[in-house]
C-alpha cells in the first residue's frame, strides 16, 4: 500500500474513474459532498493530510503510481472513500478524559492515533499541549472534519502497521479502537515497537467497554473485526516485543490497558 498527497477532488458517483493500482495523487484543492451534510466541506491546500488508498476494483499488480489527469475537477466514486458505518464510534462521555489522562502527554510528546473518534481527537487537541500530532483512520470523512478544524495535527488514511518512519518515534500511542484493525495483536505491536521511544506508552481502550463492544460487533461486522485482548493474551504478546503493561482495566462500562516501551 503506498502513501500520496491527497489534494483536489470531489466525491460523486458519475463519471467513475478507473483505478489500477492503489496509489494516487491529486491536485492542490478538494471539496467532499456528503449525503448527511448540508454543504461542501472545502479543503484548501493541506500539506499535513496524506492518504494510503486501496483500490477493491483494482486488476494490477505493477507498482507505478498513476496520477488523476490534470483538469478542473477529478471525479472519484463514492465508494471508494466512504464504506463503513463509523458512528459506533461517537461517544462523548467522561471516558474520553480518563483515557487521555493516561498519556501522561506534554509539550514534548510525540503522539500518534489510531482509529479515534471526532470528539476524542477534539479533547485530545482541546485540552493537551504536544510536540506533534499524527492522526490515523480509514476514513477520509473523519480526517477531512479534523484537518479543516487543526492546523497543528498532521493526518494520514492508511494503517497503523505501515506508518512511515519519518514521523516516528512516538512517546504516546493511542489505539482508541483496536477492534477496528483488520490485524493480529502480534501484527500491531510488532510494527509499533521500533517506532516507540524508550518509555514510550501504547494505550488500548475502549470508552464503553467489551459488553458495548459485543453489540457492535452485530450490528457494525464490517467495523468491528476483532475482540479486546485478555490479560493473559495482552502480557504475553506485549512481552514478546519489548512491552510491559502497566495498567489493564476490563470493567463492564470501561477498558484500558497501558503498555509501557522497555528502555533497554
Amino acid at each position: 500500500m503506498n502513501s500520496s498527497s491527497l489534494a483536489s477532488f470531489i466525491l460523486t458517483q458519475p463519471p467513475p474513474y478507473k483505478f489500477h493500482h492503489p496509489g494516487f495523487q491529486t491536485k492542490p484543492q478538494f471539496s467532499f459532498h456528503y449525503p448527511h451534510f448540508s454543504n461542501s466541506i472545502s479543503l484548501k491546500s493541506k500539506s499535513n493530510f496524506s492518504t494510503s488508498l486501496q483500490s477493491t476494483k483494482s486488476s494490477s499488480n505493477t507498482n507505478t503510481p498513476v496520477s488523476i489527469p490534470e483538469e478542473n475537477v477529478s471525479y472519484v466514486p463514492v465508494e471508494e472513500f466512504i464504506d463503513k458505518d463509523w458512528s459506533l464510534l461517537d461517544y462523548s462521555g467522561p471516558n474520553i478524559d480518563r483515557i487521555i489522562s493516561f498519556g501522561k502527554i506534554d509539550e514534548n510528546s510525540r503522539v500518534l492515533v489510531s482509529t479515534g473518534s471526532e470528539e476524542f481527537v477534539d479533547c485530545l487537541v482541546g485540552n493537551s499541549k504536544f510536540k506533534s500530532m499524527l492522526v490515523l483512520h480509514d476514513s477520509l470523512l473523519i480526517l477531512a472534519l479534523l484537518i479543516e478544524k487543526y492546523d497543528n495535527i498532521k493526518c494520514w488514511q492508511g494503517e497503523v502497521t505501515i506508518v512511515p518512519e519519518k514521523w516516528a518515534p512516538f512517546d504516546v500511542v493511542f489505539l482508541y479502537f483496536l477492534p477496528a484493525l483488520p490485524f493480529k495483536l502480534e501484527d500491531v505491536l510488532g510494527s509499533l515497537a521500533p517506532k516507540c521511544s524508550p518509555g514510550g506508552m501504547v494505550i488500548i481502550s475502549h470508552p464503553q467497554g467489551r459488553e458495548i463492544l459485543k453489540q457492535q460487533r452485530q450490528q457494525y461486522p464490517e467495523v468491528v473485526v476483532s475482540d479486546l485482548p485478555d490479560k493473559k493474551h495482552l502480557q504475553t504478546v506485549a512481552a514478546a516485543y519489548s512491552f510491559d503493561v502497566a495498567e489493564f482495566m476490563d470493567e463492564p462500562g470501561f477498558y484500558l490497558a497501558v503498555l509501557i516501551k522497555s528502555r533497554t
